[in-house]
């Protein structure tokens, strides 16, 4: 090859290009990363997914564990998430956020599950049912027994007004609150609008602040 004739470019550079122009040159970040990974995944680099695996398998696991109330049935469904991105990887393009279409498989998955009419009736502890994020925010001090018990009734509370919500509402509060993913990502993974998003998010809200308006 003449050396000054510029190299061919591979398929994976190429479509890097494609995931720059998508988000622009001056926007690099996570979003990138896991498409540059996918698209390694889709070559063969094992690395790759794994670092994928570790990256977003918390999320993952988080937010089907509040759409499935089941800590065993939601570490199952986030392996199989998995599963079918991983058997996807020869088929993948990079035309839509990496975490779009993650959360559309678990979406999916979460779905099917509670219509199939799987849902198990046992809870986990109760250390384990707090919200992410709430139960966090600890003060500079340490919090009295009573206080404890209160903050953590709170949350039981608000935790199982999210679960009383119909499948989609919950999915798309899960997934805007505690997943802050935007109306666009959310239409694609549940297959809709994004007024038909902002619609579901209207209803549940209006539903929580019904039923949590005694916490106020």
């Amino acid at each position: 090859m003449d050396p000054a004739q510029p190299s061919p470019k591979s398929g994976v550079d190429k479509d890097m290009e494609a995931v720059a122009a998508i988000r622009g040159p001056h926007l690099v970040g996570p979003i990138e990363r896991d498409a540059e990974l996918m698209l390694r995944v889709r070559e063969g680099d094992q690395r790759g997914f794994a670092i994928l695996l570790e990256r977003h398998r918390g999320p993952v696991v988080h937010f089907l564990y509040r759409m499935v109330q089941n800590q065993a049935v939601s570490e199952e469904l986030a392996q199989e998430v998995f599963l079918r991105v991983y058997r996807s990887r020869g088929t993948y393009e990079p035309t839509a956020k990496f975490t779009t279409w993650l959360f559309r498989i678990a979406t999916h998955l979460a779905l099917n599950w509670i219509r199939d009419g799987k849902k198990e009736k046992n809870q986990e502890s109760l250390s384990e049912q707090l919200l992410d994020g709430v139960e966090r925010q600890v003060p500079d001090r340490q919090p009295t027994v009573e206080q404890a018990l209160v903050r953590e009734a709170r949350m039981r509370e608000i935790r199982r007004a999210i679960e009383a919500l119909p499948a989609k509402q919950r999915a798309a509060v899960l997934m805007h609150k505690y997943q802050e993913l935007e109306y666009s990502q959310i239409a694609k993974i549940l297959s809709c609008s994004e007024s038909a998003v902002k619609s579901l998010l209207f209803r549940a809200y209006e539903t929580l602040r019904d039923r949590l308006a005694h916490m106020a």
